[in-house]
């Protein structure tokens, strides 16, 4: 299921939803809540592949993108979101590197996320996200994607802040003449 985004990119996209129910059966003896979840095929690779450290399901993710999403190939980047938590390797950096070895356009890392902040899922007044996005996403270098087509990646769609303030970066500091973005999933609600 393609599930069209809306927001200040040109055209966005999640491949599917991540979970297809989630259901609460109680809290564990140190006081956590625990669901019983069934995750759609997309949403159980990316789970393996960001929560249980397996970097070979990048494949597997990426080959389920290749069968919906036949023109990536017309991009003149890609370009992962930026991290939230640092990592010894990060899931999104693992997709796009094998989408632009399949596709053969030239993967980009172009943006950075200053982690030191508040963590942004934590937040849920939308306008103080925003800001805080604001003031921790910017161009990494000097990337400028003047008259260039970019595509822009993400593991997972929830409010779509990130995104919109990775594509406002990219068109108003790095020039970028169309950003699309790509997500694996998104959340049901």
């Amino acid at each position: 299921m393609v599930i069209p985004l809306e927001g200040n990119w040109d055209k966005g996209f999640a491949f599917d939803l991540h979970t297809e129910s989630s259901i609460h059966i109680g809290t564990d003896p140190f006081g956590h809540e625990q669901f019983e979840t069934r995750r759609t095929q997309m949403g159980e690779l990316l789970y393996q592949l960001k929560y249980r450290q397996r970097r070979e399901v990048a494949k597997e993710i990426v080959d389920l993108l290749a069968e919906r999403f036949k023109t990536l190939n017309t991009f003149d980047a890609i370009i992962p979101c930026p991290a939230t938590k640092s990592r010894p390797w990060q899931p999104v950096e693992e997709i796009t590197m094998e989408l632009g070895k399949r596709f053969g356009v030239a993967v980009i890392n172009a943006l950075v996320k200053d982690t030191s902040s508040t963590q942004i899922k934590d937040i849920e007044d939308p306008a103080e996200r925003e800001k805080l996005l604001l003031e921790s996403i910017r161009i990494k270098d000097t990337h400028d994607f003047s008259g260039k087509k970019v595509l822009l990646v993400d593991d997972l769609y929830q409010s779509g802040s990130t995104l919109s303030v990775a594509t406002y970066v990219l068109k108003e500091q790095a020039n970028a003449a169309m950003v699309c973005v790509l997500t694996m999933t998104k959340t049901r609600r």
